[in-house]
């Protein structure tokens, strides 16, 4: 997911691992569109997740850092659809994130920060009861 920070040519793309069963995310990184944003989420993505099954689209960022054995690339077969709607959802309650808006994050720091309290926010809504 893009956003945008002080002004559109701005761009930050938010890199999102969610766990398909708890529909928690698990790791995010912050940065741009290419392969070492993808290694900075991978390193973030705690040891328990990264022996998983990993769901992408076709971006070939995620085929560069994410072993071949355990990546399969479904976008078109409904395998990416918890992380769709959790974007959806962001996007909808996080001003500064929606794409034509006069809310928008002045500094990286401050934009870095409201997306961290919502991940927050969200993943204690999502605890097991």
């Amino acid at each position: 997911m893009w956003s945008w920070v002080l002004r559109r040519k701005n761009k930050r793309w938010l890199w999102l691992a969610l766990c398909r069963r708890t529909r928690q995310i698990v790791a995010y990184a912050l940065g741009c569109r290419g392969e070492a944003t993808c290694w900075v989420l991978w390193q973030r993505i705690p040891t328990a997740y990264k022996s998983s099954l990993c769901y992408s689209d076709f971006w070939a960022a995620y085929a560069q850092v994410v072993p071949a054995t355990q990546h399969d690339r479904s976008e078109r077969r409904g395998k990416t659809n918890h992380i769709e709607r959790y974007n959806n959802t962001m996007r909808q309650r996080v001003g500064r994130l929606v794409r034509q808006t006069l809310s928008f994050s002045k500094c990286d720091v401050m934009h870095e920060a409201a997306i961290k309290l919502f991940i927050h926010h969200y993943n204690q809504t999502k605890l097991p009861a």
